[in-house]
């Protein structure tokens, strides 16, 4: 069975060539095969995910405007690690919180993901939550999550779009399909 595996190089030089909000852009130079070898990539924090999935096969999605591609895309509820000493599991539930008011009792590492790894060193891990009830929130959002839509879909109805290309959101195609086979729940054309 294939499984990615960790390499350490020799880093000859490493610096930060721009400074972003959230990520920068790293240049490195490196020591591969006998070559020196010279990347850029973004350095990002990295992320979580989250499937919520309800008695009825159906999983909590998102519609939120992303600008680089000029879209508003239908998405699991998402955000960064960018809080110092914040697990995974707690930066999934607080994520589920803010963005949709929702809390879970049950919750499981689904799969993990490099998003784009030949330009970026994102890794996003999609969680499992089940049992989740609705609380809400008097949080203060704002940008692009202020006009945010949730929506309960069947997990049948999101595969068919994930096939179809109708949602491309790399973190709800990956969980998506995760959970679909898990779960034996197939494309329907």
């Amino acid at each position: 069975m294939p499984k990615d595996e960790p390499s350490k190089l020799s880093i000859i030089e490493s610096e930060v060539v721009f400074e972003g909000m959230i990520w920068n852009v790293v240049r490195e130079t490196f020591e591969y095969s006998g070559s020196m070898l010279k990347r850029e990539y973004v350095l990002h924090p990295g992320a979580v995910a989250i499937i919520a999935l309800n008695e009825k096969q159906e999983i909590l999605l998102i519609k939120q405007y992303r600008h680089p591609v000029r879209e508003r895309l239908w998405e699991i509820p998402a955000g960064l690690l960018d809080i110092d000493g914040e697990q995974k599991l707690e930066a999934a539930k607080r994520e589920l919180m803010e963005e949709t008011g929702y809390v879970a009792s049950s919750w499981e590492e689904l799969t993990s993901f490099h998003t784009t790894p030949g330009g970026n060193n994102e890794t996003i891990t999609i969680f499992l939550a089940k049992d989740a009830q609705h609380v809400g929130h008097d949080l203060l959002l704002e940008g692009e999550e202020l006009d945010m839509e949730t929506r309960w879909v069947a997990l049948s109805d999101a595969v068919s779009s994930v096939v179809r290309g109708e949602m491309r959101s790399p973190s709800a195609a990956v969980g998506i399909m995760a959970l679909a086979l898990r779960l034996g729940v197939g494309f329907r054309g």
